[in-house]
């Protein structure tokens, strides 16, 4: 997209040196490609040098410079419209342009999130009274196949403390479930999270050194890093990941923010004593994170099924046993929150919104955009919208409806975790008057059965267009173009169909035909497409 293009003004013109002023009628300053510069650089040496120079044949030295000239100022003026596009939210395409922009608004391009499943743990012991099921941090993680790309993915084991939330202390300590009886153990309260666990150490020795730490994996997981500073007693303890540490932290806070590049590379960026606890020279830190993410790791319950080495703890006889045993460890449900980075497309559709919100949560749009964007270490939301009815004169129930992103075209109910998560971040961030209620949104799965009218001449190309047509459908119904209270239109369908394939004559959907009222909190998602091919 060129921006800047068109008629120069007479302003402009004035600041242009005398004898361009008098050309003007022979120059196009709006002429930005090889041919209309060519063509304008001829046309001025004809009026300037009439008599000096005549011979204007391709073949000769005088027009290949002129032609030099004029693929060099092709050159520069797209490279000028491009770096002029790439200032404005608008017109950019640069993903690390967008993200230069957002930062400077406060706001950050989300990354990759794992996903997350609930998985048993079983095993047979022969200890007469088992109590505990210990998993060593050697075994801990787990890997599987990707059944979408063949590729490999990483699972880590954690606990579910007994409030429901997830113990994500460091992988490296073994986890130890409370167990009773003997024969075959089950433990339930476990959950697989994706991505590679990773452990960095160093120390600040150097001034240049103590604003940021450079992380050497990618791609980072969003909100997976913890970090702890071992040093005098003022920098020393766990440091608390904040959005944007310069709007959100005091003088002394312990805090840091994660940036990240176009790779997904993350860094550590700590406060500076004014804003935020800086580090100290000397100080050694420890950093936890997880690489990996994104929609592939959004599998079937029962892919996951690992064999590993464990032990089981308890009494035989009155004394303490020890046993090692086997432990079978499985997914129970599917693995599900995993989202990719966040697209330049998104981006730009959210921005405003993120901006308007200014980390505050007011209005029911700044709720409803919070919780669409809002991503924690346990999945993603898919959908969400926000309703109010009045309690008393002085405060609002705010129902916040919320679906939890099981896959890049699939929505599901959010998981309690995320619920309890969501609802945290709402808390600290909302109104005092205001009482938020996190509801699960409602499903309506569809059916469609459309059929597609072909000529005959384009039978050869009828697997291209019908798969033209189903990714037509597919985008218009995808979770990010729908949204809670949107009845589903036919006619709606068949036009973006037509739009998209005008090689299609006709097109019918078969077992729809009146369109679908929605109520405010309930989303059609689409289950099956079938698509039938016609002649004529």
């Amino acid at each position: 997209m060129v921006v800047f293009s068109g008629t120069v003004d007479s302003d402009f013109l004035k600041l242009l040196p005398s004898e361009l002023q008098n050309k003007e009628k022979l120059i196009n300053f709006a002429s930005s490609d090889f041919e209309s510069l060519r063509a304008n650089l001829i046309k001025y040496v004809k009026a300037t040098f009439p008599l000096d120079y005549n011979n204007f044949e391709s073949s000769d030295f005088g027009v290949l410079l002129l032609e030099l000239m004029a693929a060099v100022g092709h050159i520069q003026s797209n490279k000028s419209d491009y770096l002029a596009n790439e200032n404005y939210i608008g017109t950019a395409r640069s993903r690390d342009s967008i993200k230069r922009l957002l930062e400077i608004i406060g706001v950050r391009m989300k990354g990759p999130i794992s996903a997350a499943a609930n998985a048993s743990i079983t095993c047979t012991t022969s200890v007469a009274t088992a109590s505990s099921l210990v998993v060593p941090s050697t075994n801990r993680v787990v890997t599987v196949a990707s059944p979408e790309d063949g590729g490999t993915l990483t699972y880590t084991l954690y606990k579910v403390n007994s409030n429901g939330t997830v113990d994500l202390s460091e992988p490296r300590n073994d986890l130890e479930f409370t167990v009773t009886g003997t024969g075959s153990l089950t433990v339930s309260d476990a959950v697989l999270l994706e991505g590679a666990f990773v452990v960095e150490r160093g120390v600040f020795a150097s001034p240049q050194s103590i604003k940021t730490i450079n992380l050497s994996e990618f791609p980072f997981v969003e909100k997976s890093a913890q970090v702890y500073l071992t040093g005098n007693s003022t920098t020393e303890g766990v440091y608390l990941e904040e959005d944007n540490i310069y709007f959100a932290s005091g003088q002394g806070d312990k805090v840091f923010q994660v940036t990240t590049d176009e790779q997904f590379k993350a860094s550590i960026l700590f406060g500076d004593d004014t804003i935020g606890r800086s580090p100290s020279l000397g100080d050694e830190y420890v950093v936890t994170y997880r690489v990996g993410g994104g929609s592939r790791g959004n599998l079937d319950a029962g892919i996951i099924n690992a064999v590993l080495s464990g032990k089981v703890r308890g009494t035989t006889g009155g004394s303490f046993a020890s046993e090692d045993v086997q432990l079978t460890i499985e997914n129970t449900s599917m693995a599900t929150g995993g989202r990719d980075a966040e697209s330049v497309a998104q981006a730009k559709r959210y921005a405003p919104l993120y901006f308007r919100t200014q980390d505050r949560l007011v209005t029911l749009q700044d709720f409803k955009a919070f919780a669409n964007t809002f991503a924690s270490n346990y999945g993603s939301t898919g959908k969400a919208t926000a309703t109010a009815r009045r309690a008393f004169s002085s405060a609002n129930i705010i129902d916040l409806f919320v679906l939890e992103r099981a896959s890049d075209s699939q929505l599901r109910r959010a998981t309690q975790e995320y619920k309890r998560q969501l609802l945290e971040a709402v808390e600290s961030k909302k109104m005092l008057t205001d009482e938020v209620i996190v509801v699960d949104g409602l499903i309506r799965t569809l059916d469609l059965i459309v059929t597609i009218t072909l000529d005959e001449k384009f039978r050869r190309n009828e697997s291209q267009l019908v798969q033209v047509a189903r990714n037509s459908i597919l985008t218009y119904m995808s979770i990010d173009n729908t949204d809670f209270g949107e009845p589903f239109v036919p006619q709606d369908v068949i036009r973006i169909l037509l739009s998209d394939a005008p090689n299609i004559r006709f097109a019918e959907i078969n077992n729809v035909e009146n369109s679908i009222s929605l109520g405010f909190n309930e989303i059609i998602q689409l289950n099956n497409l079938a698509i039938r091919v016609d002649y004529v």
